[in-house]
C-alpha cells in the first residue's frame, strides 16, 4: 500500500516578510494548515485523492484571505466571476467551469462537470445554467462582499489597470500575489489528483479567463507520471503549458519530478517572462513546491511525516 501524501497554494508573487504583520501571517497560516488537514483527513481514512483535493480546495475557497470563492476579486463590472477544474490521474478525467458567478464552492462545480456531463469546460451563462440543474450552491453578493477586494477595485480602476490579487504599491502591505488556491494528492492506492481554483485578475474586463480553468495549463494529473496545480501569470502559463509540460518531461524523457519542475518553472517560463510558481506530486509521493517570485502560500504533508508551512522563499 502506498503512503498518502498532500500539497496545496494560496497563491504566489511578491511576498515579503517585512510587509506582513504576525497576525496576518498567523491567519494564513492558520488557514492553509485547516486545508491541509481537512484533505489528510480523507486520505488517511483511506479515501480517494480525488475526494481530498476537493475537500481542502472548499476550505480554501470559503476563507476570505484567499481569491477564490468567497475571497475572489471584483472585475471591471463589480462582480465576481471564477474558474475552477479538477483532474484524476486514474482515468484522465477532468471538469472545469469558467466565469461563473454567484457559485458557493467552484471547485465542486467543476467536479460536477466531469461526473454529470459529457463536457470537460463549461463557461458562463451555460455553466451557471449547468450549476442550477445539478443543485450547486449559489451565495448572494454580499457574501462575495469583501472590503480589501473592493479597495483593490477601486485602485485599479483609477490606473486602468489589470491587478494580479495584490499588486505592489497598491495594498497597505505592498504585496503583489497571483491569487489562485489548488490542492495535488495522492491516496494509499497510488492515485493522483489535482485541483485548481481561482477568482482571476482585478478589474478583468471581457470575460478573460486564465490557466486554472485550463486542464494541461493551470491543472493536470496523470497516475503515470505526477499532479500539478499552478499559480502565477494565467497567460504565460497557459502560453507554456506549465501542468502538462512538466508531466511531459517526465513521461518522455524519464526526468524525476524536481528535475522537470526545475526546468519549467525556474527556466522555461522565467525566459519568458512568466512569474508564479506551483505545486507537484509523484506518484512516490515526491513532493515539490517550486516558485521563481519572492514567496508562496503553500502546504504540503506526508503520511507519518510532519506538516510544511511556507510562505517566503
Amino acid at each position: 500500500m502506498q503512503n498518502y501524501a498532500i500539497a496545496i497554494h494560496g497563491g504566489a508573487g511578491t511576498i515579503l516578510k517585512s510587509k506582513m504583520t504576525p497576525e496576518n501571517e498567523l491567519a494564513y497560516k492558520s488557514g492553509l494548515q485547516d486545508a491541509v488537514e481537512a484533505g489528510e483527513s480523507i486520505l488517511k481514512g483511506g479515501g480517494s485523492a480525488f475526494d481530498a483535493v476537493e475537500s481542502a480546495i472548499i476550505q480554501l475557497e470559503n476563507n476570505p484571505l484567499f481569491n477564490a470563492g468567497k475571497g475572489a476579486v471584483f472585475t471591471h463590472n463589480g462582480l465576481h466571476e471564477m474558474d475552477a477544474s479538477i483532474m484524476n490521474g486514474m482515468d484522465l478525467m477532468a471538469g472545469a467551469i469558467a466565469g461563473v458567478q454567484l457559485i458557493k464552492n467552484p471547485i465542486s462545480l467543476a467536479r460536477a462537470v466531469m461526473e454529470k456531463s459529457e463536457h470537460v469546460l463549461l463557461t458562463g451563462n451555460g455553466a451557471m445554467e449547468f450549476a442550477k440543474k445539478v443543485n450547486a450552491v449559489f451565495e448572494n453578493d454580499e457574501y462575495f462582499f469583501v472590503q480589501l477586494r473592493y479597495e483593490q477595485l477601486q485602485l485599479a480602476k483609477q490606473s486602468n489597470s489589470m491587478i494580479l490579487d495584490h499588486t505592489e504599491n497598491l495594498t497597505e502591505n505592498g504585496e503583489k500575489k497571483f491569487g489562485t488556491v489548488g490542492c495535488v494528492a495522492l491516496d494509499i492506492k497510488g492515485n493522483l489528483a489535482a485541483g485548481t481554483s481561482t477568482g482571476g485578475m482585478t478589474n478583468k474586463k471581457f470575460g478573460r479567463v486564465g490557466d486554472s480553468a485550463i486542464i494541461g495549463a493551470g491543472t493536470y494529473a496523470n497516475n503515470k507520471t505526477c499532479a500539478i496545480s499552478c499559480t502565477g501569470h494565467g497567460e504565460l502559463f497557459m502560453r507554456s503549458v506549465v501542468a502538462y509540460d512538466i508531466s511531459c518531461l517526465m513521461e518522455y524523457k524519464n526526468l524525476s519530478l524536481q528535475e522537470a519542475c526545475n526546468i519549467v518553472v525556474m527556466d522555461k517560463l522565467v525566459k519568458i517572462g512568466g512569474e508564479g510558481g506551483l505545486i507537484a506530486l509523484d506518484t512516490r509521493g515526491n513532493i515539490v513546491l517550486p516558485f521563481n517570485s519572492e514567496g508562496m502560500y503553500r502546504a504540503s504533508k506526508k503520511q507519518n511525516e510532519d506538516l510544511f508551512i511556507g510562505i517566503y522563499k
